[in-house]
Order: C-alpha cells, then sequence, then structure tokens
C-alpha cells in the first residue's frame, strides 16, 4: 500500500441535525443472508457469460437479443458514470429535479448496490485513494506479484463480501436528507427487479413466445448484467493497476483505453483522480467519452446546468512533467 491518498473535501453536510432514517435497508454490517445474495447476483450472471457461447453455437442469437443487451447495458452504464459517479458523487453539473430522479433509476437498474451505499463507498474510494483506508485498492496486500494478484481480487470482487459498511452519514449526508433519493435508494431491490424482468417482457411480447421471453432475459439481464458488473469493477482493480498516468494523481489511477467504450468513458481514469469534479473524463484527442456528451446533450436541453467543463489550462496545470503542459494555452477542452 502506498501511503499518500488523493484526498478530496469531505461530502456536503445535511443543513440540520434531525436523524433521519437510512437510505438502504440492513444494519451497520452486512449479514449472512446479504452476502449470500451478493454472491447470487455474482454468480449466477457470471455463469451466463460463461453459457453465452455455446448458446450462441446452439441456438444462435436474435436481433432482437442483441438490441436488448446493447439497449439496456448502455442505458445502465449510463445511469451508473452519469448518474451515480459524476452526479451524486463528485456534483460534476447541476441536474433539474426530474433528471435527478431519472439518473438515481437508472443506476439503480445497473444492480450494482443502492445509490447511497454506492456514493459513500466511492467518496471514501476517492479520500483514501490506494492508501490505507481504501475500500478497494489492488495495492491493499503490498507490490509483489503474488500480493497484486491477490489484491487486484481484492478489488475486483473480493472487498464487497467485507462486513463492515462506509458509514452513510459521514460520507452521503446530502443524499440521505433528500427524501426522494432516500426513497430511491432503500427500494433498490425493487429496481433490480425491474431491471431484470423488463428485457423478458419485452422479448416475450414482442416473438409473442415463452422463448422469446427467455432468450430476452438470459442475454437483455444475466449476461447485460454480468458484462456491466466486470466492466465496472475493471475500474476498480485495472485501472489502479496499469495504464498511462499523464496526469498527476496521488495514487495509481491509469488511462486503460481499450475499456473506454464499455465503460462509457470512465477508464480515462487517471485524468478523473487527478480532477474528481470534471464532468469529462477524457479530456484528449480521440479519449472516447460517452457519458460526457450525454451530458452535453442535457446541458443543451437545459436539464443540466454548471456542468464542470475542463479547460485547457486546468488540464494542462494537472499535466505531468514533460506530458506538454502548455500546448493549446487556455483553449476549452470539448465535450467528447
Amino acid at each position: 500500500m502506498t501511503t499518500s491518498s488523493d484526498v478530496i473535501e469531505d461530502a456536503p453536510k445535511a443543513n440540520d441535525d434531525t436523524q433521519l432514517p437510512p437510505a438502504t435497508l440492513g444494519g451497520e454490517k452486512k449479514g449472512s443472508l446479504e452476502q449470500f445474495a451478493l454472491l447470487l447476483f455474482i454468480v449466477v450472471p457470471f455463469l451466463a457469460l460463461g453459457a453465452a457461447v455455446p448458446m450462441v453455437w446452439g441456438w444462435g442469437v436474435s436481433w432482437l437479443d442483441l438490441g436488448l443487451l446493447v439497449f439496456f447495458y448502455f442505458f445502465a452504464c449510463h445511469g451508473v458514470t452519469i448518474g451515480y459517479h459524476r452526479y451524486f458523487t463528485h456534483g460534476s453539473f447541476k441536474a433539474k429535479r426530474p433528471l435527478r430522479i431519472a439518473l438515481a433509476v437508472a443506476g439503480s437498474m445497473a444492480v450494482e448496490g443502492p445509490l447511497v451505499r454506492w456514493v459513500a463507498d466511492h467518496r471514501k474510494h476517492h479520500k483514501f485513494s490506494d492508501a490505507e483506508g481504501d475500500p478497494h485498492s489492488p495495492w491493499r496486500y503490498g507490490e509483489t506479484v503474488p500480493a497484486l494478484m491477490k489484491g487486484l481480487w481484492w478489488a475486483h470482487i473480493g472487498w464487497m463480501f467485507d462486513e463492515e459498511r462506509t458509514p452513510q452519514e459521514k460520507y452521503a449526508p446530502d443524499l440521505i436528507k433528500d427524501r426522494t433519493i432516500r426513497a430511491i435508494s432503500r427500494q433498490f431491490i425493487w429496481w433490480t427487479v425491474l431491471s431484470l424482468a423488463l428485457p423478458a417482457l419485452i422479448g416475450g411480447l414482442v416473438t409473442m413466445s415463452w422463448w422469446g421471453a427467455f432468450t430476452g432475459f438470459f442475454w437483455g439481464s444475466l449476461v447485460r448484467v454480468a458484462l456491466l458488473h466486470h466492466v465496472t469493477w475493471s475500474i476498480n482493480s485495472i485501472c489502479h493497476a496499469v495504464g498511462k498516468r499523464p496526469f498527476k494523481s496521488r495514487d495509481r489511477s491509469g488511462n486503460v483505453w481499450w475499456l473506454a467504450v464499455l465503460s462509457c468513458g470512465e477508464s480515462w481514469h487517471n485524468l478523473h483522480h487527478a480532477d474528481p469534479t470534471s464532468a469529462r473524463h477524457g479530456v484528449e484527442r480521440g479519449q472516447i467519452d460517452s457519458s460526457a456528451r450525454i451530458i452535453r446533450w442535457c446541458e443543451m436541453f437545459g436539464w443540466a446546468y454548471d456542468v464542470r467543463w475542463p479547460s485547457r489550462s486546468r488540464i494542462d496545470s494537472r499535466r505531468n512533467a514533460g506530458e506538454g503542459g502548455s500546448r493549446r494555452g487556455k483553449e476549452p477542452a470539448e465535450a467528447a
């Protein structure tokens, strides 16, 4: 473990000391039932992902099934990247109330946990990034090859089974105070049911068959969830172990180009840790960042405002030596 940390400011505080109900179900520690449910949500979609190849070989895959997979994948992925991450965690922009609610629901349908718990974990990660206290650093056990292999497993999956929870009141009091957001976070199980049921329902109705419902569920629910989970978890593991580091950050976050499309721009992770509140992570020419593009569209329609777009001078000020810190002067960085 490194001893430095990429510390951000503490989460915004609620304006009063009124005791509010928790924004998630469960207590201060994960119980056996919750850990078993978590195991099922990891293993079952992963088994479906493994069965995808023989499924295609034996029965093929329809354009409807592929469409359901792609649509629900990117719908939920952007719910996490734009909603859970850039908006709720880091405040990269402000959103009108309907967009705020839509982002909370879309992120919940990624089946990555309740909104407030996700945000609390991620804010803690930034406060102690790759240092003691980071919930999911791949450098947790040291820098030797065996230690890093163990750390990669911990950062990718293992940390989710830790009994200790990140305190919501400390890291996400602003979200707990919002009654609507608190309700959406507490209703996570129902958003999960909806997320898994919709592809099956659409597949069954379009084909008017039970087989269409089954394949819609297989591709649009199980395979989609497994793929999205492992791409998201790869930001915690792979992007903190390898990748280019053109920007100054007090951790080991790196840019991993081959994850950019599937992660909706999140794998330009070095810039994100160098400038956590930036609405755009892929700031260089050719760095695809679909999340930033959608934020730009929301801004154009008036749904998002006060967007923290990085200026060229701000980007250059965060470059490591020898990375062309003064190039292009103060030209603003365009959205992806």
